[in-house]
């Protein structure tokens, strides 16, 4: 690593940046993961963006999912927040785990998470060792105010998979 991409890697662990949970389904696989890398990027037409980890066990499925869900994650969501940061696919099947209806195309929509939407993906786009989804929502939901769940409170979970 060189001088520059060190000071780049400082800066960045600065940011506090918000969680979610993605979730998807292709076919018959469903999958979804802890994500850190998402924002909106558009106001009209609203267009949201959200980075996966080519190495996740939900990468391939969301390469083949037309519909994604984001869920927002609370601070008294961290046994969730764990699950599907802390625990990969490839091993378990972390539905089996926590309570979830089918959403849009078959997509799970986690039943403790109340703020989170339902994205078309409109664009898939390579961004390094993670694939950025464009997504247009499709349906959302949003419950009362929530205490978000953010990169620097959640330090503690260790990855399901090698960063």
């Amino acid at each position: 690593m060189d001088d520059v991409e060190r000071s780049f890697a400082k800066l960045m662990a600065r940011l506090d940046y918000s969680l979610f949970i993605v979730t998807a389904c292709a076919g018959n696989e469903r999958s979804g993961c802890l994500v850190g890398f998402a924002s909106q990027v558009s106001i009209d037409p609203p267009r949201f963006l959200v980075g996966i980890s080519n190495k996740n066990h939900t990468h391939p499925v969301a390469m083949r999912a037309d519909t994604l869900v984001v869920h927002m994650v609370t601070e008294d969501a961290s046994e969730l927040a764990e699950l599907f940061g802390g625990e990969t696919g490839d091993e378990i099947d972390k539905f089996d785990r926590c309570d979830w209806q089918p959403g849009p195309d078959g997509a799970p929509m986690l039943s403790g998470l109340e703020n989170r939407f339902a994205g078309r993906v409109l664009t898939r786009l390579e961004l390094g060792d993670h694939t950025g989804f464009l997504l247009e929502p499709v349906e959302a939901q949003a419950s009362a105010a929530l205490d978000t769940l953010t990169f620097r409170r959640a330090r503690w979970i260790e990855p399901g998979h090698e960063p």
